[in-house]
């Protein structure tokens, strides 16, 4: 068996129920490690590059809406990286179906999730589909220096005039 790592997301509806804890929890039983992990503000920019695929559903304006943390008033997402044997099958199995009404009840989305009256599904957290969009969410979430492991090829580049913010 080979190692694979997957993007995570706890959504803002997850981080606006105190959920963070419970759904670490879960993960956990997958033996898996985290390789990286942050709070992130979600760009509109970034939030439309990682729902792409779904660019033309009458729903995506509000799944932009909803990963934002415009919904729920909470302006970010926990990301994760989990790595290790079969980590996108373990985590997917964990979160259980998307639709949160069709998840096993012991699912983390079976448990948390829920369907807006809009339509849209409140589903508390993401993983990666297969091994092609793990690498392309991982790589719009993360820098290489964020991930404590060498998951995919890099090279090395030098910036000129980046101005950053730093401890005052």
């Amino acid at each position: 068996m080979t190692n694979q790592a997957t993007l995570i997301l706890i959504k803002p509806d997850g981080l606006k129920k105190s959920l963070t804890g419970n759904i670490l929890t879960r993960l956990s039983e997958t033996k898996l490690e985290i390789v990286a992990a942050k709070i992130a503000r979600v760009s509109k920019e970034l939030a439309e590059e990682h729902y792409r695929h779904l660019k033309d559903k009458p729903f995506f304006e509000d799944i932009i809406k909803y990963i934002r943390g415009e919904l729920h008033n909470r302006h970010k997402v926990m990301a994760l990286v989990y790595w290790g044997e079969e980590a996108i099958t373990k985590c997917r199995q964990l979160a259980g179906s998307t639709n949160p009404e069709e998840a096993e009840s012991t699912s983390i989305r079976g448990s948390y999730g829920r369907i807006t009256t809009s339509g849209v599904y409140e589903n508390v957290i993401h993983v990666s589909s297969d091994e092609k969009e793990a690498e392309r969410e991982i790589k719009l979430w993360f820098q290489p220096d964020e991930v404590i492991v060498s998951l995919y090829p890099t090279k090395d580049v030098v910036e000129k005039e980046k101005k950053i913010k730093a401890w005052g």
